[in-house]
């Protein structure tokens, strides 16, 4: 395992983890909790629209990596919607198929 490889599960497993006490105390009424906090324009606020921000960005990307069709719009809204674990577990496995070629990780797989 990489040093990558390390941070990407050193990153998602105590992100699970937090995810899910925080489920079991609070339920899954994410988005009403988060876009309110948008609308009250405070730093809550600004810090999860900067959020969006990233998680937009990612859903592009991999809609992009995967090709724009079925499976790249599919994992474009599981991107979005997934935020970190999707995105580590996306890059955690590409690095096993790709090794350290980051080309072929990050850019989508050239036309025969």
């Amino acid at each position: 395992m990489t040093r990558f490889d390390a941070l990407l599960v050193l990153l998602l497993a105590p992100l699970l983890v937090y995810t899910t006490l925080v489920a079991q105390s609070h339920g899954f009424g994410l988005l009403p909790l988060f876009f309110q906090a948008i609308a009250e324009r405070g730093w809550q606020g600004q810090f999860n629209f900067d959020f969006l921000t990233f998680l937009v960005l990612s859903a592009c990307w991999s809609a992009w990596r995967f090709g724009y069709g079925v499976k790249g719009w599919a994992l474009a809204v599981l991107a979005f919607f997934g935020g970190m674990p999707y995105l580590a577990t996306t890059l955690f496995l590409l690095r096993r198929r790709h090794g350290s070629d980051w080309a072929a990780l990050l850019l989508p797989p050239k036309a025969d």
